[in-house]
């Protein structure tokens, strides 16, 4: 919403008043509070990220419906006030790197020994 001349003006005069000064008397009291919601406008401040997940975690997350990366996000959330069950997946996801370390040694020597033998062909022609 785009704040018109008139407005920031106002707005502007407010601003050099002090508290005391400001007049509140059209603005009514509020006595019954229970109806109010804590945090309703508060928005953390978001990060742009790129994240690697398994294909079966977001087709079950996607699958749920719109608004996955705010379930991501709950979920994470949940995770960080539960420290104690963290310690309990370390072993998961040591046993998950050294698989990952093991595909990418083998593919790179699939790749190197592809190198040898084009290049012993080359050098045979």
């Amino acid at each position: 919403m785009k704040v018109t001349r008139r407005q920031a003006k106002e707005i502007e005069a407010l601003k050099r008043l002090r508290d005391e000064q400001i007049d509140l008397t059209d603005i009514p009291l509020v006595r019954d509070w229970d109806s109010s919601v804590i945090g309703k406008f508060y928005r953390p401040r978001k990060k742009l990220l790129t994240i690697r997940i398994d294909a079966d975690v977001l087709a079950w997350l996607r699958g749920q419906g719109k608004g996955y990366q705010t379930r991501i996000n709950a979920l994470l959330r949940d995770a960080m006030g539960g420290q104690s069950s963290a310690p309990n997946r370390v072993p998961l996801i040591e046993s998950r790197r050294r698989s990952r370390r093991k595909q990418i040694a083998a593919r790179k020597l699939r790749r190197n020994s592809r190198r040898v033998s084009w290049a012993a062909a080359a050098a045979s022609e």
